[in-house]
């Protein structure tokens, strides 16, 4: 991915990409949140990736800005599927 990621859960949360924040929110929000300063679709391989945002330093200027992006990925983060496998039960022969 090119930047520092941060799991909660097992599952890909939030992470930071150049200067720019990546939340994973619940993909229902997309739209409406993609119209708030300095937010955007994250298309890091030139693919859009709903449910994937990025917010730049000016949907950031306060701390009540940054709490309510992390709190948008944490609160999807309960339902988001992990991308980890989960582990098969050894089998004797």
């Amino acid at each position: 991915m090119g930047g520092l990621t941060f799991m909660y859960n097992d599952k890909m949360c939030v992470g930071i990409i150049k200067d720019e924040l990546m939340c994973r929110i619940d993909p229902t929000l997309h739209e409406t949140v993609i119209e708030k300063v300095g937010c955007r679709t994250m298309d890091f391989t030139k693919r859009p990736m709903k449910g994937y945002i990025m917010i730049d330093e000016n949907g950031m200027k306060s701390q009540t800005d940054f709490d309510y992006w992390i709190n948008l990925a944490l609160n999807f983060n309960d339902k988001a599927k992990s991308s980890k496998k989960p582990k098969s039960p050894a089998t004797n022969n």
